[in-house]
């Protein structure tokens, strides 16, 4: 069991966690599922489920060098 800190801070068991995957340094994408339900989701999971599922209408073709080239 954990309690929330007064700066909003909570402890996760260490076994909660090698349960889950996570480790020290994971970046995490923290959102809520209802009342009193929290998820934490691991971004490089998020990476592999949206990575590529754009499509080509999104950004046309030569769009990012142009992009690029505006940095220069």
């Amino acid at each position: 069991m954990s309690a929330i800190s007064r700066k909003n801070q909570i402890t996760i068991p260490a076994d909660v966690l090698r349960a889950a995957g996570l480790h020290p340094g994971d970046d995490l994408r923290v959102g809520t599922v209802g009342p009193g339900h929290i998820e934490l989701v691991k971004t490089d999971a998020l990476l592999e489920k949206y990575a590529g599922s754009l499509g080509s209408d999104v950004y046309p073709p030569g769009y990012l060098n142009e992009v690029r080239e505006g940095w220069r």
